[in-house]
C-alpha cells in the first residue's frame, strides 16, 4: 500500500486527489492549513494541520511516505488578490511551499514527487489562446509568476517528478477522464477539478509520467472515454 502526502489537500484538485488515491488503495495525509474546511473522507485518511510556507511544518510529517503531491494554491477572489493582494495566502505559496517539500524530501528519502502547475507556464508558456492570455497578464501576473518559480524548482530537483498543467479549471461533476498530453496540447480550455484529481492519482501510481509535464483539458465530446485514457500515457 503506497503512502501518499497531499499538500494542499482540501482545495478542490487536491481533495479530489485525495479521494481518488484513497479509493485506489492508498493511504494518504491530508496536509491542510485549515482543518474545519477537510471534508470527513472513507478510508485511510490522516488529516496533519500545517502551513506549507513553514519549512519546519512540512519537515514533520515527511518521514515514511511513498510519495507526495502538491496542490498548493490562493483560494482568495482573484480581482481581490490583484488590487489588494492576499488576505489570508502568501503570494509565494506555490514555490515557497514546493521548495520546503523538495528540501523534506531529500532529507527523508522520499523520491516520487507530482506537482500541479498551470497551462501556459514553462514549456506550454506562449501556447495559450490570447484572450486568456491578456486574463493572465491583468488578473493573475502574480500567481503566474510564481508558478514559474515552482516549475523551476521541481525540474531542477533531482526527484522523479511530474509537473501537472490543468487549463482553466471547473467544478464541473464527471466521470470521463481529462485528455492529457505530455506535448503540451489540449482539446479545450477548461478542466474540472475532479478530473484533475484523478490524474494527480493517475500520476502517483504510473511510473510511465515521470519526467513529464503533461496538459490536462476537457476531452473533445467526439473523443471516446478510452482513447482520452491512452492521451494520458506519456513515451
Amino acid at each position: 500500500m503506497k503512502k501518499v502526502l497531499v499538500v494542499g489537500a482540501n482545495g478542490g484538485s487536491g481533495l479530489a486527489a485525495t479521494r481518488s488515491l484513497v479509493a485506489r488503495g492508498c493511504a494518504v495525509t491530508a496536509f491542510v492549513r485549515q482543518p474545519a474546511l477537510m471534508p470527513a473522507l472513507p478510508g485511510r485518511i490522516t488529516t496533519v494541520t500545517g502551513d506549507a510556507t513553514r519549512p519546519e511544518d512540512i519537515d514533520r510529517v515527511m518521514a515514511g511516505h511513498d510519495a507526495v503531491v502538491v496542490a498548493l494554491g490562493i483560494r482568495e477572489n482573484p480581482w481581490r488578490v490583484r488590487l489588494r493582494g492576499s488576505a489570508h495566502t502568501a503570494l509565494d505559496v506555490r514555490s515557497r511551499g514546493t521548495r520546503h517539500v523538495i528540501d523534506a524530501m531529500h532529507r527523508h528519502g522520499v523520491r516520487s514527487l507530482v506537482v500541479q502547475t498551470s497551462y501556459g507556464v514553462g514549456s506550454t508558456e506562449g501556447r495559450l489562446p490570447w484572450i486568456v492570455k491578456l486574463m493572465f497578464a491583468l488578473l493573475l501576473r502574480p500567481q503566474i509568476q510564481d508558478t514559474a518559480r515552482q516549475e523551476a524548482a521541481v525540474r531542477t530537483s533531482g526527484l522523479d517528478w511530474v509537473l501537472v498543467q490543468p487549463v482553466n479549471l471547473t467544478d464541473e461533476n464527471t466521470t470521463r477522464p481529462a485528455f492529457a498530453s505530455p506535448t503540451g496540447d489540449f482539446e479545450s480550455m477548461k478542466v474540472s477539478r475532479q478530473q484533475v484529481g484523478e490524474f494527480l492519482a493517475d500520476a502517483v501510481l504510473d511510473p510511465r509520467h515521470v519526467g513529464h509535464c503533461v496538459a490536462l483539458s476537457a476531452p473533445s465530446t467526439a473523443r471516446p472515454d478510452h482513447e482520452a485514457h491512452a492521451a494520458r500515457r506519456p513515451g
